[in-house]
């Protein structure tokens, strides 16, 4: 006679779902900042890849910047402004995907050297959105990487790579 394995199911005897767990609380819904558009204390919008408001306070993010997307800070020639500002809006579109369909954190840590923008870090999975950015070639490190977004067009050098919206 040949004996088969037992397998042996133990169930916890807590109910399920467990009890006094709360809801995660549902994370604010943010759109793009439209420009001129009076900020209140329920604002909650992406201005550009590295700035948000967020329950009518302006955060600025840490450690890296993106392309600016309405002032062009590259004042080579007029191409390099207009994509500027496109990369820029790239940069704020994909940030406001990540705030809206990704869960997210944030650690703040005072305020910038202006005094008008609270410093912070937006974390998904333990991973910082500037880093994701970044890897996109949507941002630089700040202060110390390349404005890279001010070198194109440059004859010789290689166009940069298309832009992947997250999925």
């Amino acid at each position: 006679m040949k004996l088969l394995p037992a397998i042996l199911l133990l169930y916890d005897s807590a109910p399920f779902p467990p009890k006094n767990v709360p809801e995660p609380k549902p994370l604010p819904q943010f759109e793009y900042c439209v420009s001129g558009k009076q900020r209140t204390a329920d604002t909650t919008c992406v201005v550009d890849g590295d700035t948000v408001w967020l329950k009518g306070e302006k955060i600025r993010l840490r450690d890296f910047d993106t392309p600016e997307t309405y002032t062009a800070f590259c004042k080579e020639d007029e191409r390099q402004q207009r994509y500027e500002k496109a990369l820029g809006r790239q940069a704020a579109l994909e940030l406001l995907y990540l705030l809206n369909y990704k869960r997210w954190t944030i650690e703040y840590f005072g305020m910038d050297r202006s005094g008008k923008r609270r410093l912070a870090t937006i974390r998904i999975d333990g991973k910082d959105v500037g880093d994701m950015l970044i890897e996109k070639r949507l941002a630089r490190r700040w202060p110390k990487g390349d404005e890279f977004w001010c070198d194109y067009p440059v004859p010789g050098r290689p166009p940069l790579p298309k832009f992947k919206p997250s999925t």
